[in-house]
C-alpha cells in the first residue's frame, strides 16, 4: 500500500495492526541519556571491529573544519551567491561513528555527542515530519496537487503558474517536481546550475513533473515552507514532540532556517526550516541522535510500544521514485543495484549529508552505522564490509 492513497482511516487500521504485532515482544528500546553496550554478549568479533574502527579513522574528510570555509571552497566557488550564506554554520569536530547491531552499541568513536550540522540528512527528518502531516489528517494524500492545501498568499506566490499548480506532495517528496521560481532570495537553479557560462544557468530547460529526479535545495526548502503551512507550528516543535521526543533523543539539537526566512502565520512570526546545509542552516545534531532516528527507521517507526509514524510510510519512503530506483524520499538513498555500497545488501537504505555524513539502515543484518566526517564512499563501504564480516 502506497502512502500517497493513505486516508487518515487508512493510517489508524495499519496502525491496529501494528500495535497488536508489538504485543508478541518488544525489542530493546535505549532510554534517554543511556545505551546499552552489545556486552557481554557481542554480536560482531571485538577485534575485527576494531581494526574496521582503526581503518577508517585513516579516512577523515581533508576538507576544512570549519563548515563556512568548506562551502566557500566548495559550493561558494562553483555557484552564484546572491549575499553568500543565509543560515548559520560551525566547525564540526572529526571524524566518528556510531554502530548499533540488534539496539545496542557495538562501537563508538570520535566525538559521537557533539552536536554539528548534518547538512542533507535534515531532508529525512523533513520528510518524517511530512509524514506526520498525514498521519494528522493536515495532508489528505500526497497525490494530490501542493496547492490544494496552500492558503491562497503561498498558491499565488509559488503554485499559480501552468508549470507549478500540477506538483504534488510525492513530487516534492521524491525531488521530481522541477518546480520553477524562486524561494529565501534563491532561484531554483542556483542549486548545482546548468551551463557553460553563468548566462546559461536561468535557461535549464524543463520538464514535465515526476519525470526527471533532480536534487534541488532550493525546492527542498519549499517542501518545508509548504508543510510549515498545513501543520501551523514550526517544524522543529513538531519533530520534537513526536519524533524526537519518544524516541528518547537528547534536547541538544537544533533545526534552523536563514535569515531570510520568516513568514507571517496565524498571527505569529515564525521561520520556515532550511532542508539542509547548503547555504547554511539546516539540523545540528549528535551521532547518537542520529542513531536513535536510524533506529527508529530500521524498526519502520515502532519504538517502545508505539507506533510513531506509520510503517506505510517508511515503506514509500524507501520506494523507487518514479524517475530514479536509486532515490525514495528525498534523502532515502537506495542500494537496490549496490551501486552506492557494493559490500551492502540491496536492501540497505541510506540517510546521506555532505562532509560524508551518512546514516546507513540495513533492516537484513539489523544494523545501523552513523558516521560523520568521512573522505568518500569508498571509506565508508570499506568500513561496513568489514563490520558485515565481523558478524557472528
Amino acid at each position: 500500500m502506497s502512502i500517497s492513497s493513505l486516508t487518515r482511516r487508512g493510517f489508524a487500521l495499519l496502525l491496529t495492526a501494528s500495535s497488536a504485532l508489538s504485543n508478541a515482544g518488544e525489542p530493546y528500546v535505549p532510554p534517554r541519556g543511556d545505551w546499552a553496550r552489545c556486552e557481554p554478549q557481542c554480536r560482531m568479533d571485538r577485534a575485527a571491529v576494531d581494526v574496521a574502527v582503526r581503518e577508517l579513522q585513516k579516512n577523515e574528510n581533508p576538507t576544512p573544519r570549519d563548515q563556512a570555509v568548506a562551502w566557500a571552497q566548495s559550493f561558494g566557488s562553483r555557484e552564484p551567491h546572491f549575499g553568500g550564506l543565509l543560515g548559520p554554520t560551525a566547525v564540526r569536530g572529526p571524524l566518528t561513528g556510531v554502530v548499533i547491531h540488534h539496539g545496542k552499541v557495538q562501537a563508538a568513536f570520535g566525538e559521537p555527542e557533539r552536536v554539528d550540522m548534518s547538512h542533507s540528512i535534515t531532508k529525512s527528518f523533513l520528510t518524517a515530519v511530512v509524514g506526520l502531516a498525514v498521519q494528522q489528517g493536515r495532508i489528505a494524500s500526497l497525490d494530490e496537487p501542493v496547492a490544494l492545501s496552500m492558503p491562497r498568499d503561498i498558491r499565488d506566490a509559488h503554485f499559480a503558474s501552468t508549470k507549478n499548480a500540477p506538483i504534488t506532495w510525492t513530487h516534492l517528496l521524491q525531488q521530481t517536481s522541477d518546480w520553477e521560481g524562486t524561494l529565501w532570495g534563491r532561484p531554483d537553479w542556483a542549486d548545482r546550475p546548468v551551463g557553460a557560462t553563468p548566462e546559461d544557468w536561468p535557461k535549464v530547460p524543463r520538464v514535465p513533473a515526476g519525470s526527471v529526479h533532480e536534487y534541488n535545495d532550493v525546492r527542498i526548502n519549499l517542501l518545508a515552507l509548504a508543510t510549515l503551512q498545513v501543520l501551523r507550528r514550526p517544524l522543529p516543535e513538531v519533530l520534537r514532540e513526536h519524533l524526537m521526543d519518544p524516541i528518547g533523543a537528547s534536547v541538544n539539537w537544533r533545526w534552523h532556517g536563514y535569515h531570510n526566512s520568516w513568514v507571517d502565520l496565524d498571527g505569529q512570526r515564525l521561520q520556515s526550516v532550511s532542508g539542509g546545509g547548503h547555504w547554511g542552516g539546516g539540523l545540528f545534531i549528535s551521532a547518537w541522535d542520529m542513531a536513535r532516528f536510524g533506529l527508529l527507521h530500521l524498526r519502520q517507526g515502532h519504538w517502545a510500544g508505539r507506533q510513531l509514524i506509520d510503517a506505510g510510510w517508511w515503506r514509500a519512503a524507501g520506494a523507487p521514485s518514479s524517475a530514479t530506483p536509486a532515490v525514495g524520499y528525498a534523502n532515502f538513498y537506495l542500494n537496490r543495484q549496490r551501486q552506492l555500497l557494493p559490500s551492502a545488501p540491496a536492501s540497505a537504505v541510506v540517510h546521506r549529508g555532505n562532509g560524508q555524513n551518512i546514516i546507513y539502515v540495513d533492516a537484513e543484518n539489523d544494523l545501523v552505522v552513523v558516521l560523520r566526517w568521512v573522505k568518500d564512499d569508498a571509506a565508508i563501504d570499506a568500513f561496513i564490509g568489514r563490520l558485515l564480516a565481523a558478524r557472528r
